[in-house]
């Protein structure tokens, strides 16, 4: 299997990280939706990052959708999603919220780097910013005083994608969601970057 895009996308990534823990193999193209747009045309006419193709040559895209079609290649003891249905509703509502702060991350660096400064929108800025840090605000309650991962003894999908975002806004927007208000999410993502799995994708 194929998967196309850059590992500063934390939709790419979550793909990424989670193949490695589900033992799948793939290869991974650093292509660029913005400096390699037409190249990665050539794979997906739609230029949307994460595409994955698979061996059969089906492509792929939207990282959650790809992740529901991976996780039935995978053996069920490597499968990252719960079985027991009050799990699978929180680790949804986990990964719902992890999400939703990707994206608004995204819209934020967005406005500061696609869009020409005097269009910016002040009150915009200030509803997404607002929506980020609710994100955060509630994963960081959710997580409690824990030093283990959310559904057992290894990583589920809900403890990469909250990972994955976390390490993504802070790459890009930690002067709008302070570390130093978020401890949890904070110890929980370096322990989650320690893993092999993460050092094998890292963050372009």
């Amino acid at each position: 299997m194929r998967l196309i895009g850059m590992l500063d996308s934390p939709f790419v990534r979550r793909v990424a990280v989670s193949m490695r823990l589900m033992g799948l193999p793939f290869t991974h193209e650093s292509v660029s939706v913005f400096r390699q747009f037409d190249d990665f045309a050539r794979v997906n006419p739609v230029v949307k990052a994460p595409t994955l193709v698979t061996d059969a040559g089906v492509m792929l895209m939207d990282s959650t959708l790809i992740l529901e079609h991976v996780e039935r290649l995978a053996a069920p003891e490597r499968r990252l999603t719960p079985e027991a249905q009050a799990d699978h509703a929180r680790s949804q509502h986990l990964i719902g919220l992890a999400l939703a702060a990707c994206e608004k991350t995204v819209q934020i660096v967005y406005e500061f780097n696609v869009r020409p400064e005097d269009k910016r929108h002040g009150p915009w800025l200030e509803r997404v910013t607002g929506q980020l840090l609710a994100a955060y605000g509630l994963l960081e309650a959710e997580l409690g005083d824990r030093d283990a991962w959310l559904f057992g003894d290894r990583p589920m999908q809900a403890d990469i994608t909250i990972a994955v975002a976390w390490r993504f806004t802070q790459f890009v927007a930690a002067d709008r969601v302070l570390a130093a208000d978020h401890p949890k999410l904070a110890a929980f993502s370096a322990r989650a970057e320690a893993l092999e799995a993460f050092v094998a994708a890292p963050l372009e």
